[in-house]
C-alpha cells in the first residue's frame, strides 16, 4: 500500500479550506465549522486508503491557525479582544498587551497567548472535527 493523494488534490483541498476560512467570510462560526467538517470528512473518506498521516497533521495545524485568525478578526475591537482573552483565562497584563497589539491577524493567531485562550481542545469543543483522530479511527491499520 503506497498510495498517496497527488499534489493537485492536496492543493485543491487547501484552496477550498482557504476560501471557507477567509477572514472576510460572512456567517456564524458554527456554519463555517460545519462546512469545513463536510469538506474535510468527505475528502478523507475519498482519499482515506492512502498513507497521509503527516499531511493530515500538517493540514490540521494550518486549519487551526486559520480559524484562530478568523476568530481574532471577528473580535475586532481591542476592548472585545481583552474581554474575550480574560474570559478564556488569560492574565490581565498579557490580555492587555495582546489586545492592543498592532501586529497582524496572522501573526497574533500564532502567539502563545491566543493558543492558551483557544487551544485545539476548545476548537474541537466548538464543533471542529479532529482530522488526525478521525483519520486514525477510520483507517487504522492494525
Amino acid at each position: 500500500m503506497g498510495y498517496r493523494p497527488i499534489k493537485s488534490a492536496k492543493k485543491r483541498l487547501k484552496d477550498k479550506l482557504r476560501i471557507l476560512t477567509s477572514r472576510k467570510r460572512t456567517g456564524t462560526f458554527s456554519e463555517i465549522v460545519k462546512r469545513i467538517n463536510q469538506t474535510t470528512v468527505g475528502w478523507i473518506n475519498y482519499y482515506g486508503v492512502a498513507n497521509m498521516k503527516t499531511f493530515i497533521q500538517e493540514l490540521q495545524g494550518w486549519l487551526n491557525h486559520r480559524l484562530r485568525q478568523l476568530i481574532w478578526k471577528r473580535w475586532k475591537l481591542p476592548r472585545t479582544k481583552y474581554v474575550k482573552l480574560r474570559q478564556y483565562g488569560i492574565q490581565h497584563d498579557e490580555a492587555m498587551k495582546t489586545a492592543h497589539s498592532r501586529k497582524g491577524y496572522w501573526r497574533i493567531s500564532r502567539s502563545e497567548v491566543l493558543h492558551q485562550a483557544i487551544p485545539n481542545k476548545r476548537l474541537v469543543k466548538w464543533g471542529l472535527k479532529d482530522l488526525s483522530q478521525f483519520y486514525e479511527q477510520r483507517y487504522s491499520k492494525g
